[in-house]
């Protein structure tokens, strides 16, 4: 019987997720990832705080399978909230549950699957991953879930351990069958609502997080149009995003939307809705999930940020560690700091980070 080490987070989609391994055969071990402490400075997340980890375990008792705690609350902290101080500092938009997937989920907690002489690790994400004949590998799929799919941040998995992955949500197309087979089972988790923020965020005030105990300078400076004039005084670069339209508290003839955060020289640049559109991008930090040649431009579907459709574009060759993604018709609000993920039909091919 092969073993799996499930990533369980106290919610319904990873306790589900025990259940449907259990249904196909697989010896399953629960584990959840503690990051943080009642005490900690931040405030008690709505996942992978002691609540979630005592969820996680009841289910697994219920279920009759082993619960592991693993604490990782430094290398979190060091992974994911030192770099989201660190992106926000330098006026870009970074996407932490990305760094988490990257740093926590498929790196520590997939090494210690490895301790324990696991086979595989599993997740509750809406994915999928099977092999391709037309890739001869595993590749990393699109899930059943419309935009459930939560392929997006799944894009620096590892192609090497990719096929010691297990989505075994990706076959379904809605959340409510998924809370029909818990409440089946009697779970407690079958009514438990869905957490939206970021997870060591939950009042999801960004900017009162980072301005705690001067993590990054709130400095007010000049709001300015692409001209340089002076429009007015913005409140500190990181209470904004590109694209924003609302709150930048000056009084203009025709709306106005954040095309540009400054960090250098502390200005807010603004301009019409015109501005805010590009055709192009570069992306560093890159990560392909699967075998392909790169040496000339493909034609792929990239998607600019989670909640973005996908857009036709073609992926040029790397170049110095980074690469040009060129559009078929503009996109709205390209965002420094999030990732950039490209598909082929339904495979996720890589993604890399917008620079």
């Amino acid at each position: 019987m092969k073993r799996v080490l499930l990533g369980m987070s106290g919610g319904v989609d990873s306790s589900v997720a025990a259940i449907i391994l259990m249904e196909q055969g697989y010896e399953v071990i629960g584990a959840t990832m503690k990051l943080w402490d009642p005490e900690d400075d931040e405030g008690q997340s709505k996942c992978c705080g002691d609540d979630s980890i005592l969820d996680a375990k009841r289910v697994c008792d219920k279920l009759g399978i082993p619960h592991y705690t693993l604490n990782l609350k430094e290398e979190f902290k060091k992974c994911v909230i030192e770099n989201f101080i660190e992106e926000y500092a330098n006026a870009r938009t970074p996407n932490p549950c990305i760094e988490c997937n990257k740093y926590l989920k498929f790196n520590y907690f997939f090494r210690k699957a490895m301790e324990l002489g696991c086979d595989y690790i599993a997740t509750g994400h809406y994915a999928k991953t099977e092999f391709s004949d037309k890739y001869n590998q595993v590749v990393l799929k699109k899930s059943n879930a419309g935009k459930k799919d939560q392929s997006y941040v799944l894009y620096n998995i590892p192609k090497d351990i990719i096929n010691k992955v297990l989505f075994p949500l990706g076959q379904f197309e809605n959340k409510e069958q998924i809370r029909k087979i818990a409440e089946k089972h009697d779970l407690l988790t079958a009514k438990k609502p869905d957490s939206q923020e970021i997870c060591f965020i939950p009042d999801d005030d960004y900017a009162k997080f980072l301005s705690k105990k001067g993590r990054v300078e709130s400095k007010p400076g000049k709001i300015v149009d692409n001209q340089e004039n002076v429009l007015g005084t913005h409140k500190g670069l990181i209470h904004y995003t590109i694209g924003q339209r609302k709150g930048l508290g000056i009084a203009h003839e025709t709306p106005l939307y954040v095309v540009k955060l400054d960090a250098q020289n502390n200005l807010l640049v603004v301009g019409d809705e015109k501005d805010i559109f590009s055709k192009e991008l570069y992306a560093n930090n890159l990560n392909f999930t699967v075998y392909i040649k790169r040496d000339l431009p493909i034609k792929v579907n990239a998607k600019i940020r989670y909640g973005a459709k996908e857009a036709e574009a073609t992926l040029f060759p790397e170049v110095n560690g980074k690469v040009k993604v060129e559009f078929e018709t503009p996109q709205r609000a390209i965002t420094k700091g999030q990732s950039v993920v490209f598909y082929i039909d339904d495979v996720l091919i890589g993604g890399g980070k917008i620079i």
